[in-house]
């Protein structure tokens, strides 16, 4: 099944689910982590724009590849280790998994100005 095919199914489903439990606002997160842009181009000409990584520098190769693609959105996902969280301040979106009050100010502290503030 192409990733095409297989990202309608999943919206298929996803919006028979919705509609039983009269929910409108579900999306999907598509986890691309070690999944090459390829596939990943594959995936936003299907029409998915959330896409959620957990390998920081993978991530970012994948974020400035893709950096004219402004509709694109990135989550962070899994545990972030403190001497990552300025690459994640940088480049990411959303912010999935904080697990300590350490890492959430580091994330404050480190966004650029220039960026929207990040969502945890």
């Amino acid at each position: 099944m192409s990733i095409a095919e297989n990202l309608s199914q999943i919206h298929q489903q996803i919006q028979q689910i919705s509609e039983q439990y009269q929910r409108d606002n579900v999306r999907l997160l598509a986890v691309s982590k070690t999944k090459p842009v390829e596939a990943i181009q594959a995936a936003i000409e299907a029409g998915q724009r959330a896409f959620g990584e957990n390998y920081v520098q993978e991530a970012v190769e994948k974020i400035e590849f893709f950096a004219n693609r402004p509709e694109l959105e990135w989550h962070f996902i899994g545990p972030l280790q403190s001497n990552k969280t300025k690459l994640v301040a940088a480049y990411f979106d959303w912010i999935q998994t904080v697990d300590r009050l350490k890492i959430a100010e580091r994330l404050n502290e480190q966004r650029p100005a220039d960026k929207a503030r990040s969502t945890c």
